[in-house]
């Protein structure tokens, strides 16, 4: 069985997408910047090599020997002091890596992309039938539009490419960002106000699983949103307490507090190059009630994702076992 290539492999989709193909005997190479400190977070049957998806020549390197290529590295904050890191990152290293794809031959690329880059309005349901060709508001949601739109036209050079387009992810993960975060600092009664809106989510397995069955099930250029339900924020925090036995699930923080918050953390920010308090960015998502829909994955792929209330549980255990609340 030939070896896959993984980038990402210590993030929160990557982490997982690494157990997920360790579980069904395939070989796994994980390119990462500090071998030494991933070593822990891996299955110990993974390869480790030195590399980053910005250098161009380790790609090289690393994919040497590799008929698979997951490709599930990237930023995905939504505020940089510096926005160019966005581009370094996820425009110019989703490009390095297609095009040492490439010049491998591969068979098979996944690629994550994020449900961002797809057409949506507020509060009503969309799937992965049209892209939006607007710009969309952050550096981040750009440099994702950008990075998708290299592996698109890739496939026209023969690229054996799939997507998936995860929403919120959550569960066990060697790191606490995103609403992993969200989730550790209820516990810790660390928020004190939530903001409004929510977001859609899904487990980190969940997505993973979704991965590995586009790519041994769907045709070349498919795409598949992976997301389990839309979750108010107010209604998260109330599932996360009563599931952790402690912690506060805070009032929600008037729109228009919020809005004023943020514009003025934003004008600060560009000044003193921290991160605003509320990203304009985020709360403009979390604002939009975004509905995606997974139809596609569950009709295709056969793929069912787990009930947040069950996957929250062991996303605790695992914010537990890594002291994290």
């Amino acid at each position: 069985m030939t070896t896959t290539l993984l980038t990402g492999a210590t993030g929160t989709v990557g982490n997982a997408i690494a157990r997920a193909l360790v579980r069904r005997g395939r070989p796994v190479r994980a390119l990462v910047r500090a071998p030494e400190r991933a070593r822990s977070c891996l299955p110990a049957d993974v390869e480790l090599v030195r590399g980053d998806v910005t250098d161009a020549a380790s790609l090289r390197s690393a994919i040497d020997g590799c008929m698979a290529v997951y490709h599930a590295s990237g930023l995905p904050e939504q505020w940089l002091a510096d926005p160019s890191v966005f581009e370094r990152v996820n425009v110019d290293g989703t490009r390095n890596l297609v095009d040492a794809a490439l010049a491998t031959g591969v068979t098979s690329f996944v690629y994550t992309s994020t449900i961002d880059v797809f057409e949506m309005r507020p509060g009503i349901e969309f799937d992965e039938s049209r892209i939006d060709p607007q710009p969309k508001a952050t550096a981040y949601e750009r440099s994702k539009q950008a990075a998708d739109r290299i592996v698109t036209a890739a496939l026209d050079r023969g690229l054996p490419a799939r997507f998936l387009h995860p929403s919120g992810v959550y569960g066990p993960a060697p790191v606490t960002t995103g609403v992993n975060d969200f989730v550790a600092r209820i516990v810790r009664s660390e928020i004190p106000m939530l903001l409004p809106g929510g977001f859609p989510l899904v487990f980190t397995d969940d997505v993973a699983e979704a991965h590995v069955l586009a790519e041994e099930r769907a045709p070349v250029g498919s795409r598949f949103i992976a997301s389990e339900a839309f979750w108010t924020l107010a209604d998260a925090a109330r599932a996360i307490v009563a599931a952790a036995g402690r912690g506060k699930a805070p009032r929600v923080m008037p729109l228009w507090v919020a809005q004023g918050v943020s514009a003025v953390g934003e004008l600060v920010a560009r000044v003193v190059r921290t991160p605003p308090l509320i990203p304009a960015g985020q709360l403009h998502f979390l604002t939009m009630d975004v509905r995606p829909s997974a139809a596609r994955a569950r009709a295709d792929l056969g793929w069912t994702p787990t009930p947040f209330p069950v996957g929250l549980r062991a996303t605790l255990d695992d914010l537990r076992r890594r002291a994290a609340i």
